[in-house]
């Protein structure tokens, strides 16, 4: 028989990886490649794009990689075939920031509250205390800015999310004890920021965990 002379069987496509899969390199460009025409088209900021793509090279699995672009087309313009819905809702949800600020005073935040998509610290010649260990996650992505001037903000998050950060101690201190969940649909928390004179702490808290996570976030939003 003639192999030559024989058609080609079609290469069916390549579904999407699971979620749960390792990301790789190619996996991180393809997003950040993504980002990159979102931002010329004017869809992103400069920081979103930066906050998204130090995000994409972070991640260590593919679940981690697609909220970040869930709300972009894909490239050319053709519709993004949607994922797996998150229980607490889509990443980067819209509304205005929450504002922490303590001057020569405290602010704090904790208990049973419903964190938003960014949440602004500033600490000076005062403490801000975020406590997100009995929070109720609305998205998958928080980002909290936080800023020390002689003063500290200190971050709490449960042991069973993910947790990551970047910043500048000034003659002070700026920590972020990373964390990445076993989950790959767990929360993100990123502390971004710096402090000058003064101390700025992301940590997790012993014993503390989200329980049920998804059962009970999607009770909360009513899915």
């Amino acid at each position: 028989m003639d192999l030559e002379k024989q058609p080609q069987q079609p290469v069916a496509p390549a579904g999407p990886a699971p979620a749960g899969i390792r990301a790789s390199d190619a996996d991180r460009d393809r997003i950040a490649d993504i980002l990159r025409e979102a931002m010329a088209e004017g869809r992103l900021t400069a920081e979103e794009h930066a906050e998204r793509v130090d995000l994409a090279y972070r991640a260590k699995t593919v679940g981690e990689l697609e909220p970040l672009v869930q709300d972009l087309p894909a490239p050319g313009g053709t519709a993004r075939q949607s994922s797996p819905a998150y229980g607490y809702g889509a990443e980067g949800a819209a509304g205005p920031a929450e504002n922490l600020v303590a001057v020569f005073s405290s602010s704090t935040r904790r208990g049973r509250w419903r964190v938003g998509g960014r949440t602004n610290a500033f600490a000076l010649f005062g403490s801000v205390e975020i406590d997100l260990t009995e929070a109720l996650f609305g998205q998958r992505l928080t980002v909290v800015n936080a800023t020390s001037i002689f003063g500290s903000v200190e971050i709490k998050v449960p042991e069973n999310i993910s947790l990551r950060g970047s910043g500048t101690g000034i003659f002070g201190n700026f920590e972020v004890d990373t964390l990445e969940s076993a989950d790959p649909e767990a929360p993100v928390v990123v502390v971004n920021g710096y402090s000058v004179f003064g101390n700025v702490e992301a940590k997790p808290k012993r014993g503390k965990l989200i329980t049920n996570l998804h059962r009970q976030l999607r009770k909360h939003l009513g899915h």
